[in-house]
């Protein structure tokens, strides 16, 4: 567990150093995945939608999962998270902040303001592109990939084509959610995956 050893002062004021603040109470991932609630037929029919807003909106939950989500992660090992657009954008910058490191956005194609490398997709009709801006990851910077949802895994796939162009060195990639029956994962190489809650 991350916790608070980094010894900085907390909101109030006070410089001391607490072990277990009220936020950061234990939570076990069980408890994470019964305040996902499943939303039926959104955002089209036959589709069963994790929604994390309930683990987002409470604050000792949302911690814990970040906590779970950075477990093993020793502070200063990660030069850069990237964070997938839009909902691993949440994941990833508070991931960075618990690290003290960067954060990267890999946004969908045209959102980006500056030059980017771009990596298309095949979707089930048609196909994505998501894009990096050139000068994010320097070569060799360690990154470690997060995201709210591994389905399909195109979409994490097309992001690692982006950091090996980069020369980045992926450490791993984590999930909040993985929905295994898609065989996501198969699309990531051998690169270490691990996610919370599989369904």
């Amino acid at each position: 567990m991350l916790g608070h050893r980094w010894g900085e002062p907390w909101l109030d004021g006070s410089a001391e150093v607490r072990d277990n603040p009220p936020c950061m109470q234990s939570v076990s991932i069980a408890e994470i995945e019964r305040s996902i609630r499943n939303v039926p037929d959104f955002p089209k029919p036959g589709i069963q939608f994790k929604d994390i807003t309930p683990v987002l909106a409470d604050g000792r939950l949302f911690r814990g999962a970040m906590e779970h989500l950075l477990a093993g992660v020793e502070l200063g090992s990660v030069d850069k998270i990237v964070g997938i657009d839009a909902r691993g954008f949440i994941f990833g910058s508070a991931a960075a902040a618990m690290l003290g490191c960067g954060f990267v956005p890999v946004r969908k194609k045209g959102k980006l303001p500056w030059t980017t490398h771009e990596q298309s997709y095949d979707l089930e009709y048609g196909s994505a592109t998501v894009a990096i801006h050139v000068d994010a990851v320097r070569s060799g910077e360690r990154v470690l990939l997060l995201d709210d949802l591994l389905a399909t895994g195109g979409t994490a796939a097309a992001t690692l084509a982006l950091l090996d162009k980069l020369g980045a060195r992926v450490l791993g990639i984590r999930f909040l959610i993985e929905l295994s029956f898609l065989s996501g994962r198969d699309r990531l190489g051998n690169h270490p995956v691990k996610s919370l809650i599989t369904y």
